[in-house]
């Protein structure tokens, strides 16, 4: 009997094998923390010795700047993106606001509060953070200004705007690592209400519409008011969704 034909191993390009660890250790950084990534701990994830890490990243802080990155840079695309196929405005802030809060969002949340702490000691993942920071108030104030051209947002200066939201955003992320199932309503949509409220839109739009969204996603009630009851007023025009 001849021997079984053995199998042709496909050597990977350069850049393959780099976007494979790096998005190796994002993964791990994610769900794990950025301190658990280490050249031994993505070698042994991808069946590879360390040598073949530290081939790509002879630092191991230049790979953990990297996975953070690429995991807050995915969080960002998904939230904001760049070319946004369709939706107005408001429909965009309310799909933001929908996407940016509760569970799912709580691995991302604990891995800014861990970036940040860990900042303060690693250069290159200070600078990283920095940059991702940039590159989230850019994109909002981008998203709030078009909704100022088009006279759907109401503010003099979108950039402090921009900043106002974002600072209640973190520091709602800053409680991921605690209990939030007894967090008042009024306490977990203070983001969306200073939305709504430095932008000039009526109490409770981005809330419909983001119930809308979820609706359609199948994850949550009907919509509701921003004290929770059900709101008749809802039509089928609010249940308009991005996709």
């Amino acid at each position: 009997m001849s021997p079984s034909p053995q199998r042709k191993r496909i050597r990977k390009s350069p850049a393959d094998r780099r976007a494979e660890i790096v998005d190796a250790a994002a993964a791990i950084a994610l769900t794990e923390g950025l301190e658990c990534i280490t050249l031994r701990r993505i070698g042994d994830q991808l069946g590879v010795r360390p040598g073949l890490i530290s081939h790509y990243f002879p630092a191991v802080e230049d790979l953990v700047a990297e996975a953070f990155g690429t995991a807050a840079g995915a969080e960002l695309n998904t939230l904001l993106p760049v070319d946004p196929v369709t939706g107005s405005p408001t429909d965009r802030l309310a799909r933001f606001f929908a996407l940016a809060t509760g569970a799912a969002y709580d691995d991302i949340s604990r891995l800014w509060i861990n970036a940040r702490h860990l900042s303060r000691y690693r250069p290159a993942l200070r600078d990283r953070v920095g940059h991702q920071e940039a590159l989230w108030r850019g994109r909002l104030e981008a998203l709030v200004r078009d909704g100022v051209d088009r006279g759907e947002f109401r503010t003099t200066d979108p950039y402090v705007t921009t900043i106002q939201i974002l600072v209640v955003i973190d520091g709602l992320g800053a409680h991921a690592n605690t209990e939030a199932a007894d967090r008042p309503e009024v306490v977990t949509r203070m983001a969306v209400s200073t939305a709504e409220r430095e932008l000039g839109l009526e109490s409770g739009v981005l809330t419909r519409n983001g119930a809308a969204l979820d609706a359609a996603r199948g994850d949550a009630p009907v919509p509701s008011d921003p004290d929770g009851t059900p709101d008749p007023r809802v039509s089928e025009a609010d249940r308009r969704v991005l996709p």
